[in-house]
């Protein structure tokens, strides 16, 4: 029985090799998660439809107005069920607290937090969804 006897240049490079790819795998990479826009810049022109889940609601003119101030000019108000199309979506820091809004059009134009609407993908899905609120 022969045996093979490797030199010891050959065994410190293999162990060197080793050696790397052992300490390659225990790092761990620091991570930023990627957190996409609200509103993608390759989105259609509108992002759907919205249908108003609240009985009453003032339409601002500016995502951080405070929709209960009374003494700013609003562009109008939305009852329950008004269906309209959602144009844009904006995060706003509102106290550290971010809010979601979004820019709507029907029979008023402007912005509403995106907690008082429903968003639909068609037209046909929110009128539905309006027609079942009874308003």
């Amino acid at each position: 029985m022969k045996i093979k006897i490797i030199d010891p240049y050959s065994q410190v490079c293999w162990m060197i090799v080793l050696l790397i790819l052992v300490s390659a795998c225990d790092r761990k990479k620091d991570e930023t998660p990627v957190i996409p826009p609200l509103t993608s810049p390759l989105s259609q022109s509108f992002i759907g439809f919205g249908v108003v889940n609240v009985s009453y609601t003032r339409v601002a003119a500016q995502p951080e107005e405070d929709v209960s101030a009374e003494d700013t000019a609003s562009p109008g108000y939305l009852r329950r069920g008004s269906v309209v199309c959602i144009l844009q979506r904006r995060l706003i820091k509102n106290q550290e607290k971010p809010e979601s809004w979004v820019f709507v059009e029907g029979s008023c134009t402007g912005w509403l937090k995106e907690s008082l609407v429903d968003i639909y993908d068609t037209e046909s899905q929110a009128r539905t969804a309006s027609e079942s609120m009874g308003r």
